[in-house]
């Protein structure tokens, strides 16, 4: 928890193609004026709402210029926010404008006296680890991306899998005959993995799992393995299922029959800021619905 409020320039990012992040924006906006702080909205949301009067500025220029970032949206939107900011360590603070907050988990009805709140140094840090992934061909590099949930490769095809073998540290792990394969940080783990069936991580964890999807034998469970690993996915060559990777779920990059793909924990982390009674565990009973009797459960 910070003590001294360190903010003066402020950058509002909401998610992309929604117009309902205008009145949360507009409130945020109009309160942080109010403070008399210099205010910079991401010039895609700007995008968003024709007419508005707050000065519009780049990503780059808002991970250059802004003490903090306040991303409204749902973890989606934070993920974009967090890949294009990690370089630059702005620390992130997610207003969750969605159905389902693991990252951004200040809801609007806490405005304002939560973000003054954080104004004030009033806040817990979090730092994030992310995954960099390079996809290698003939030893050349021919695309990358970085991380913060998860680098999963996967088939396109309907009905047919694909065959990966699997390094870590340069050391065979596993042919995996499956869907696909997840390779999430911690905070991933309550995103795809675990959907896929791999055990929840705690985000303060410094590790990586790794999750086969329907893999083709039972066998293959879920591994964890130390965050620094360096993990290596080569594409079967005898792999004929169209393959490709995605990062986070929003970037794709191809993959050949004996092309490599290498996944290292990115150098910078991500700086994620949370209320100062934030509890991870609240979190996962809340999010995930535990220990609610049956007559509680919205699905029946």
């Amino acid at each position: 928890m910070s003590s001294v409020p360190v903010f003066h320039t402020i950058g509002l990012i909401g998610k992309f193609g929604e117009s309902n992040v205008a009145g949360a924006l507009h409130q945020i906006a109009a309160h942080l004026l109010r403070r008399q702080l210099r205010v910079l909205l991401d010039e895609s949301t700007a995008r968003l709402i024709p007419g508005n009067t707050l000065e519009a500025a780049s990503r780059e220029a808002i991970g250059e210029q802004c003490d903090l970032a306040i991303v409204m949206g749902g973890d989606g939107t934070l993920l974009n926010a967090a890949r294009s900011l990690v370089d630059y360590e702005v620390p992130i603070l997610g207003i969750n404008l969605g159905r389902l907050g693991f990252l951004a988990d200040v809801s609007p009805g806490e405005l304002p006296h939560r973000l003054d709140e954080v104004l004030n140094g009033e806040f817990r840090e979090a730092r994030r680890a992310l995954l960099h992934a390079q996809v290698l061909h003939g030893g050349q590099v021919t695309g990358e991306a970085d991380a913060l949930n998860d680098v999963v490769v996967h088939k396109r095809e309907v009905a047919r899998m694909i065959e990966v073998d699997t390094f870590v540290d340069g050391r065979f792990l596993n042919a995996y005959h499956a869907d696909g394969l997840i390779i999430s940080t911690p905070t991933g783990s309550t995103a795809y993995a675990l959907a896929g069936g791999g055990p929840i991580l705690h985000p303060g964890l410094e590790a990586v799992v790794l999750v086969p999807i329907c893999p083709h034998t039972l066998t293959h469970r879920p591994i964890v393995v130390k965050a620094d690993s360096v993990i290596e996915v080569v594409l079967n060559a005898a792999t004929t299922t169209q393959t490709q990777i995605t990062c986070d779920g929003q970037i794709s990059l191809s993959i050949e029959p004996g092309d490599r793909l290498m996944i290292r924990k990115k150098e910078r982390q991500v700086r994620l800021l949370h209320p100062v009674n934030h509890d991870y565990f609240k979190l996962l009973r809340a999010k995930l619905r535990w220990g609610l009797s049956p007559e509680a459960s919205p699905f029946i």
